[in-house]
């Protein structure tokens, strides 16, 4: 099968084609920046000139775009999209009915909002590239990156929510004020769908203008929720875990925000996906994972790739780790931060029971988590895949 996959900056994309070339499919790219993702009239004539050059059997992407998916319907070839992100705010629009589509989402809760609505959505974990995750930590001899715990991800600095809340009366400060400071102390529950009720959703709107076409049904609760407030409790429940873990042990924070400051913890700047992040996740004792509240059931790709290296995991609870791994046995999970600290605490003076479920989550994942594995299931539904 001949396959045009749509590159941006979506991690595991070059793990996608990897391992599609290893299934004997010829994979091509396209690159390209969208000024719109439903209509950009540039972009779709690039686009679709590349398909008829390339006469191509599929179109896949990381994430949804509907401006892939219009024109894909428009000349009847299928387009497959894996996404990464949860929710994805592009899904809400007319074209995800298209016939031409066949979307898969790691998170359960909400692939079932797409599959109540009739729309060719199904849901797939991700999974990660053990093999090439193995080359890289097996041919680096730098004796860089140890640490007691690190934490590799964003802080989210660059929200919108912060912009926004100095337009807010005080009382809708101190409603937000109330309601990010309780998320931020509950891992187990997702509160913002009581937060938003009606009233507070009416009375955002004269604050928040929400920026969408006629083929757009997304609204303001779930674009508030999910990319103003989710962000802006990842930003703060971030800095204040970090600070806290740094009065522990040895913190190294791999992030975007290199002004930020976690007090002891050492801030390192950003690391490279490809030739840094493994030997990371390979090299600390314990690696700290934090979901964005938004993803209401599924598992991140950070969980993955942390497990795929080798590294001692430990991970706020999400719906879907039971489906797949056992608490104290292959990864490690909390629902609060007392009892986070009470977990670092134990693994880092109990060096022989850390190393072996490090030792069994990366044996689990290369059996049943590759993207082997994962295209067989996608091949159930897209024929020749």
């Amino acid at each position: 099968m001949k396959i045009l996959l749509y590159r941006w900056k979506a991690y595991n994309q070059f793990d996608i084609i990897r391992n599609l070339e290893k299934r004997g499919h010829v994979v091509e790219d396209i690159m390209g920046e969208m000024l719109n993702f439903e209509v950009d009239d540039a972009f779709a004539s690039r686009f679709e000139d590349r398909m008829d050059i390339g006469n191509f059997d599929l179109v896949m992407s990381v994430n949804y775009f509907p401006i892939i998916s219009d024109i894909c319907q428009r000349k009847n070839i299928r387009y497959v999209s894996w996404c990464c992100d949860s929710p994805i705010s592009t899904m809400h629009h007319e074209s995800v009915f298209n016939s031409v589509n066949t979307i898969f989402t790691f998170d359960k809760f909400d692939q079932m909002i797409f599959e109540e609505m009739g729309a060719p959505v199904y849901y797939l974990p991700l999974c990660v590239d053990t093999d090439r995750v193995s080359q890289i930590i097996a041919n680096d001899n730098s004796g860089k990156f140890y640490a007691d715990l690190s934490f590799v991800g964003s802080m989210y600095n660059k929200n919108s929510y912060d912009n926004l809340y100095e337009h807010f009366p005080e009382y809708m400060k101190g409603y937000f004020d109330a309601v990010i400071k309780l998320q931020t102390e509950v891992h187990e529950r997702y509160l913002l769908d009581d937060a938003l009720d009606a009233d507070m959703l009416e009375e955002l709107s004269k604050y928040f203008v929400l920026d969408k076409t006629d083929r757009s049904f997304s609204d303001l609760d779930l674009i508030f929720s999910t990319t103003v407030l989710s962000y802006k409790i990842a930003n703060v429940e971030r800095r204040k875990l970090l600070t806290r873990l740094s009065l522990l042990c040895d913190v190294n924070v791999y992030t975007d925000d290199e002004d930020a400051d976690f007090v002891k913890a050492h801030n390192c700047g950003t690391a490279d996906y490809w030739s840094e992040a493994p030997l990371i996740f390979n090299r600390s004792k314990i690696n700290l994972n934090l979901t964005l509240r938004s993803i209401r059931s599924g598992i991140p790709l950070r969980v993955w790739d942390i497990l795929g290296a080798g590294g001692f995991c430990i991970t706020n609870y999400q719906p879907e780790l039971p489906l797949y791994f056992e608490d104290g046995v292959n990864i490690v999970w909390f629902k609060n931060t007392a009892e986070l600290i009470e977990k670092i605490k134990y693994y880092l003076s109990h060096e022989e029971e850390r190393r072996a479920i490090a030792k069994r989550g990366q044996e689990l994942v290369t059996q049943y988590h590759d993207y082997s594995g994962r295209f067989d299931c996608m091949a159930e539904i897209v024929d020749g895949l």
